[in-house]
């Protein structure tokens, strides 16, 4: 299969495109730096002129849209950067698809579970009215929509995937990155971070999340929503404590607070779907990731 992936290098793209090609996909990337990938255009999704280029050069019969600016609090401080492409790039993607009829693996995020305080199945957001709480979260939710409303009016064919806090090798620091990410690389450095206690989670390591998302290619169902997420709940304290442990540093780096307004405290999550339809059966135990993730960052920074 010719395959695109928007936002190819990215952590979760550098991590999918070799695992399409071992699959014997032929694989093509666009993002923003210049690359030096045989199959790489740079090409920004929030200009149209870009993305038309592109696929009047190339006939792609999927493509699996990651181009999107992450993190609720990037999302506040860079709010032009975000909206514009998360909302604007990815209609631009929806009228090639339109006109070209390409499948498309569309990259949302569990932020759009907003304030449910339930169980996360992939049915809640079709009957029960949830708010996003920050416009990350919106975003997304919006570029769901926008598929919903192309499936309908259009024909076209898409499946929606909610990711459930990614983490591993090969996520750069910054302070818009996951909790894990941040934990860990200001750990290392002996630099001071904040931890909400309140807060619960699944965690994913990434090679987990690849093997499951190049399935899909070749197990397309159009319309199918999917949470793709780990197995082991955790509250973010005792993500920190192992964290602090592995750097050989004590939680007086660690400034507690109860709760952040502009996220989901608690998140339970159902991936039952895609266990049954993808086979997604995470096999690195937090432990082993984390100091995975950590031998990975000494490398990288220390």
């Amino acid at each position: 299969m010719k395959i695109l992936v928007t936002g190819g290098l990215g952590i979760i793209g550098t991590a999918l495109v070799p695992e399409l090609e071992r699959l014997g996909h032929e694989v093509w990337i666009c993002d923003m730096p210049h690359h030096h990938h045989q199959r790489y255009r740079r090409c920004d999704v929030r200009e149209y002129r870009q993305l038309r280029a592109l696929f009047d050069a190339e006939d792609f019969e999927c493509v699996y849209h990651l181009a999107a600016e992450f993190g609720r609090h990037n999302g506040e401080d860079h709010y032009e950067n975000l909206w514009s492409t998360n909302v604007i790039g990815t209609k631009n993607l929806i009228r090639l698809q339109e006109e070209q009829q390409f499948r498309m693996v569309f990259f949302s995020s569990s932020e759009v579970y907003g304030d449910f305080t339930g169980v996360m199945s992939e049915d809640v957001m079709a009957t029960t009215a949830v708010r996003q709480l920050n416009d990350y979260a919106m975003s997304k939710w919006v570029g769901e929509m926008q598929v919903m409303n192309s499936e309908v009016t259009h024909g076209t064919q898409t499946v929606r995937i909610r990711l459930f806090n990614i983490y591993g090798p090969g996520e750069y620091y910054s302070p818009y990155r996951s909790a894990i990410c941040v934990f860990a690389y200001r750990a290392l450095l002996g630099l001071p971070y904040t931890v909400y206690l309140e807060h619960h989670r699944t965690s994913l390591y990434i090679s987990d999340a690849i093997t499951t998302l190049a399935r899909i290619a070749t197990n397309f169902v159009p319309g199918r929503v999917y949470n793709i997420a780990g197995c082991e709940r955790h509250d973010m304290k005792n993500v920190s404590d192992r964290i602090l442990a592995l750097a050989g540093q004590s939680d007086a780096l660690v400034e507690y607070v109860d709760g952040e307004p502009m996220t989901a405290r608690d998140k339970k999550v159902d991936a039952g779907r895609a266990e049954r339809e993808l086979q997604h059966h995470p096999r690195v135990p937090l432990d082993e990731g984390l100091k995975e993730t950590l031998r990975w960052m000494r490398s990288t920074y220390c």
